[in-house]
């Protein structure tokens, strides 16, 4: 059911604090001024782990604070219990770093096993052994942080890279995102899942993961329970993908750019499909597979303002609402959403053309490391609040098998938009060199 649109003052809105943080760590990158995250190598022995040595620790500490202090002043408006807040952050980060050590562990980081994997299975761990302290419900901002994460990320995504991918990359993200929308959506009604969960599973499905499933859920607003139940299907499909794709595309033979695109149009986290393409080989398969992702994360502003006026529109006059206007699909709409595309037009259109490529791209480097830390901070609160038993028995199963046969569907649809847009037989690919 719909819990009515968002008319909260602004100061006291979680969406909108979202937008604040994440724009001023976007501002800090811009001047040089924001910290840097933890620098965690690539391992295999546990001397590798912190590339810094003893400096790692100021830079850990340094991160840790401004962390705390931009989530500690929003939490004052936005009525956190403060005094168990700060305990409760300090151990989320303490599981946060673990995470994002053992998700560089070599054999995890070839395999693209994912930092915010293990984060969730902490937190999981934590939930369904043992009981839940206080300070860390007090702590597990789950929403909050990933909101963050999305505005930082909008900083990452400039349109000089989509367009890289030239017309044939946006065209496989549009013919993918909406043929397997649409797809995923009906297999899920066929299924008797309900129309607002039906729409956070397609998203997931179509669009890109994890970010999509958190943009359709504000903006239908969705349960909770059912965005993170989607999250941890969209996290463990990940994994397999990463295991079963490449070598099919290898004994295929698909060449390497459209190996590429295949794995960045069915793969729905970024970090699986970097690691996807490496497990492919060469420099085309990567960067297809980077580019062909990034066209498909543009869709998310687009398909959240789809969604918030569907439901507007549609869901709640079913449900019994009055008839919307135009200000109800704004009050719908997820603020930070609207943060993300913000950060993502003004490094476009305003920062890369008036400072250049090169602090362009260092801005989106330097917020993309904050979008995983506080990603991370999400998938270990998502843990801590998940009933591993319910999240099982979600729906009986149905949305699950659907999911799963949508994905399955998905991959063969992708593999043959590739072949028609990539394999050179119908029109001219880009030219990725090896």
């Amino acid at each position: 059911m719909a819990n009515g649109a968002d008319r909260t003052p602004v100061l006291q809105n979680e969406d909108w604090w979202s937008c604040f943080i994440g724009w001023l760590f976007i501002v800090l990158a811009t001047f040089h001024l924001l910290p840097a995250t933890p620098k965690i190598g690539t391992w295999t022995e546990l001397s590798q782990i912190f590339p810094q040595g003893w400096g790692t620790v100021s830079t850990t500490v340094l991160f840790f604070l401004i962390s705390l202090a931009s989530t500690y002043v929003a939490g004052l408006y936005l009525k956190f219990d403060l005094k168990k807040y700060i305990p409760g952050f300090f151990f989320i980060f303490l599981l946060s770093i673990v995470s994002m050590i053992l998700a560089k562990q070599q054999f995890f980081h070839d395999w693209g096993i994912s930092y915010v994997l293990f984060a969730l299975v902490f937190g999981l761990i934590i939930s369904n052994l043992f009981k839940v302290p206080a300070v860390l419900k007090a702590a597990g901002q789950t929403e909050f942080f990933v909101k963050i994460g999305l505005v930082c990320m909008g900083a990452t995504i400039m349109f000089s890279v989509v367009l890289k991918a030239g017309l044939v990359g946006v065209i496989q993200a549009l013919l993918v995102a909406t043929t397997v929308w649409f797809m995923t959506y009906h297999i899920c009604r066929w299924f008797k899942v309900s129309e607002r969960f039906s729409a956070i599973i397609a998203s997931a499905n179509a669009i890109c993961g994890v970010s999509a499933t958190i943009a359709a859920g504000g903006a239908i607003q969705g349960d909770p329970k059912e965005i993170s139940y989607m999250v941890a299907w969209v996290l463990v499909c990940a994994v397999v993908l990463v295991l079963v794709m490449p070598p099919l595309a290898i004994w295929m033979g698909l060449p390497n750019n459209m190996a590429g695109a295949w794995l960045g149009g069915v793969i729905d986290n970024t970090g699986a499909v970097i690691a996807a393409g490496e497990v492919v080989g060469g420099k085309a398969a990567v960067d297809a597979a980077a580019m062909v992702k990034m066209a498909q994360n543009v869709l998310i502003g687009f398909a959240a303002f789809g969604m918030a006026l569907w439901a507007s529109m549609k869901l709640d006059r079913a449900e019994g609402g009055a008839a919307p206007s135009l200000m109800e699909v704004w009050y719908r709409f997820p603020k930070f959403v609207v943060g993300f595309m913000a950060a993502s037009l003004v490094v476009s259109f305003v920062f890369e053309p008036l400072m250049g490529n090169k602090v362009a791209e260092g801005i989106g480097k330097a917020t993309n490391s904050y979008r995983s830390w506080f990603f991370t901070f999400c998938f270990v609160s998502i843990g801590l609040e998940t009933d591993f038993k319910e999240l099982i028995s979600v729906g009986g199963g149905r949305p699950a098998i659907a999911y799963w046969i949508s994905q399955t569907l998905n991959a063969v649809w992708t593999l043959f938009i590739v072949w028609i847009l990539w394999s050179g037989t119908f029109f001219v690919p880009p030219i990725l060199p090896d």
